[in-house]
C-alpha cells in the first residue's frame, strides 16, 4: 500500500503502517498456532499420550507458542522496518491460495489413505504447505515466507526420503511434524519480532 498524492500521505501512511501491525499480528497467530499443531502431531508419534516425552513435548510447544504469541501482540512491539506494498485484490487471491491449500490436503489425504500409505500423510500435508507459502510471499509482500515454503518443502523431501527407507510411520510423523513445527515457530518468531 503506497499513498496516491501528497494530501493523503499521512493518512495513507497510518493506514499503511495499520494493515503492516494486522497482517504482522495475524501472520504470528495462523503460524504459531500451526507450529502448535504439527508439534502436537509430531509428539503423538512419540510413545502413549501418558508418556514423559509426549506430554512434555506438548507442554514446550505450549510455552513456545504463547512466547510467539506474546512477542506478536505486546504492546511496546517496535513497529515493522517497513510498510507491506500488497498487490491489488491481494485478499482475494489469498482467499483463492488458502482454499487450494485446502483442497489439496484433502486430496492428498484420500489419495494416501486410498493407498494404503497413511504414514505419508504428514509428508504430503507438509509439501501442500510448503508449496502454498511460495504465492504468500508475493502476496503478503513478506519475503521470509519463501523461506518458510522453501524450508517446509525440504521436510516433505526428508519425510519421504525417511518413509521410503523403511521407517516406521510413527518416526516419519514425528520427524515431519515436530520440523514443520519448528519451521513455522521460526517464521512466527521472525514476524513478532522482525516484521
Amino acid at each position: 500500500m503506497t499513498p496516491t498524492t501528497p494530501s493523503s500521505s499521512s493518512a495513507a501512511g497510518a493506514e499503511c503502517l495499520a494493515l503492516t501491525r494486522s497482517l504482522r499480528r495475524r501472520g504470528t497467530l495462523v503460524l504459531s498456532v500451526f507450529g502448535l499443531l504439527w508439534a502436537l502431531a509430531g509428539a503423538s508419534g512419540t510413545g502413549a499420550a501418558t508418556d514423559v516425552v509426549p506430554v512434555g513435548t506438548e507442554i514446550a510447544a505450549l510455552l513456545i507458542t504463547a512466547g510467539a504469541l506474546y512477542l506478536g501482540y505486546r504492546k511496546g512491539a517496535a513497529p515493522s522496518p517497513r510498510n507491506v506494498d500488497l498487490p491489488q485484490k491481494w485478499a482475494r487471491d489469498v482467499g483463492i491460495v488458502n482454499g487450494v491449500e485446502l483442497v489439496a490436503i484433502f486430496a492428498v489425504i484420500a489419495a494416501v489413505n486410498a493407498s494404503g500409505r497413511a504414514g505419508l500423510v504428514p509428508v504430503g500435508i507438509a509439501l501442500v504447505v510448503g508449496v502454498h507459502f511460495f504465492p504468500l510471499a508475493r502476496l503478503y509482500d513478506q519475503w521470509q515466507y519463501r523461506w518458510t515454503a522453501t524450508l517446509l518443502t525440504l521436510v516433505a523431501v526428508v519425510g519421504l526420503v525417511l518413509y521410503a527407507a523403511g521407517l516406521t510411520d510413527e518416526n516419519v510423523r514425528v520427524v515431519t511434524g515436530l520440523a514443520c513445527a519448528v519451521v513455522l515457530w521460526a517464521s512466527a518468531y521472525h514476524l513478532a519480532l522482525r516484521g
